[in-house]
C-alpha cells in the first residue's frame, strides 16, 4: 500500500483518519525490524501522526485531527519459524498480519500457487498466536483453501483487507462468493481494491466500476462487512514514472510474486475521481448518489473496520 513517508500528507488532504502502511512481508525479521524502526521514528518526529494500537487510538486521532498509522504485514516471512516473533512485532505496533503474498510460505499457499494445499500446522499455530496477541488475521493474496481453513481455525474475525469479488470481474486475484460469505459469517470485513487490474478490463476504470464491487459485496456479505482497502501502490500513475513502474513490475514477475494473468503491466491509473488519496473524499458523494444512507456510507468508509479493531485490538 502507498503510505510511503513522502506521501502521508496526501492521506490527510483526502480526509483519511487511518492509513495502513505495509511494513513487512517479503523479508526476514532483521530487515523488517529496521524498517519498522524507521516508521516509529518518523511517527515520533511528526506531531500530526499517531501510531494505532487500539480502536481507542483511532477515535483519539479523529478527535485531534491527526492521521493514524496502523502497521500491516503483507506476508509472514518476518515471523521466520518462530511464533514468539508474533509477540515481538505486536509489541512494536504491527496489528494486521496477512498470511501469504500470492506464493507458498510456512503458513500455507498463496492465491497464485499451482496447488492449494491449505493451512499448515505451523499456520494453524500462527493463527492461534495472533488470536492470543490481538493481531488481526488477513487472508488477502492467500489461497482459497488456506483462507477457508484459516477462518475455521480463528477464534477472532478474519479479514480480506484488500480483495475484490470475482462475480464483478473474473480475475484470479479476486475472490469467490463463498469466501466472501465465510468472512462475513466470521465477523470480518472485505476491503474493496482500487488497483486497476482488479477492478475492470480497462486501464482507466471509472468510479462507477469501482462502486460496482462495493454494491456486489454488500449484496453478498451485508452492509456490515464491507470497507475500503484501496491499496494505493508505489508504482501507480502520479507517483512512479512509467520506467520505474515497469521495472518494479518486471521484478515482481521475475520473483514469482506476480503472475501475468492477474497483474497487467503499467501504467496503473486508479479509478477516476479517486486517483490518489488526495481525492478520496469524492467517494463519499459517489456512495450517497448511489443511494447509500449516511449511516451505511459511514460503515463502508470506516466504522465496519473500527468494529473489527475493537473486537481484536481492544477499545
Amino acid at each position: 500500500m502507498l503510505v510511503m513517508k513522502d506521501y502521508v500528507d496526501w492521506y490527510r488532504e483526502g480526509g483519511v483518519t487511518v492509513a495502513c502502511p505495509t511494513v513487512g512481508g517479503f523479508h526476514r525479521a532483521m530487515d523488517t525490524f529496521k524498517f519498522i524502526g524507521s516508521w516509529l521514528q518518523f511517527i515520533k518526529e511528526r506531531d500530526d501522526l499517531v501510531l494505532i494500537r487500539t480502536a481507542g487510538d483511532i477515535k483519539k486521532a479523529k478527535a485531534e485531527g491527526k492521521l493514524g498509522v496502523l502497521m500491516h504485514f503483507q506476508g509472514t516471512d518476518p515471523i521466520e519459524d518462530c511464533l514468539d516473533l508474533v509477540n515481538v512485532f505486536k509489541s512494536l505496533g504491527v496489528s494486521i498480519m496477512q498470511l501469504t503474498y500470492n506464493v507458498k510460505n510456512r503458513i500455507g499457499d498463496g492465491i497464485q500457487e499451482r496447488t492449494d494445499a491449505g493451512l499448515s500446522t505451523f499456520g494453524a499455530n500462527f493463527i492461534h498466536r495472533c488470536n492470543q496477541q490481538g493481531v488481526i488475521v488477513d487472508c488477502s493474496h492467500t489461497g482459497y483453501q488456506t483462507s477457508m481453513e484459516a477462518i475455521e481455525v480463528s477464534e477472532q474475525p478474519v479479514i480480506l483487507s484488500h480483495a475484490n469479488p470475482r462475480g464483478v470481474f473474473d480475475r484470479s486475484r479476486n475472490v469467490p462468493d463463498d469466501l466472501i460469505r465465510a468472512i462475513a459469517k466470521n465477523g470480518g470485513v472485505i476491503g474493496v481494491v482500487g488497483y486497476p487490474g482488479f477492478v475492470a478490463d480497462s486501464p482507466r476504470p471509472t468510479l462507477n466500476q469501482f462502486m460496482d464491487h462495493i454494491d456486489y459485496l454488500v449484496n453478498i456479505a451485508g452492509i456490515d462487512h464491507v470497507g475500503l482497502g484501496i491499496d494505493y501502490y508505489a508504482g501507480m500513475h502520479g507517483v512512479a514514472d512509467l520506467k520505474m513502474a515497469m521495472q518494479a513490475y518486471q521484478e515482481a514477475k521475475a520473483s514469482g510474486r506476480w503472475s501475468g494473468d492477474a497483474y497487467p503491466p503499467p501504467p496503473y491509473y486508479y479509478p477516476e475521481g479517486i486517483e490518489t488519496p488526495q481525492t478520496l473524499s469524492n467517494l463519499t458523494a459517489g456512495l450517497m448518489e448511489r443511494g447509500y444512507s449516511e449511516q451505511d456510507t459511514r460503515k463502508i468508509l470506516g466504522s465496519n473496520w473500527t468494529r473489527v479493531y475493537e473486537t481484536v485490538l481492544g477499545e
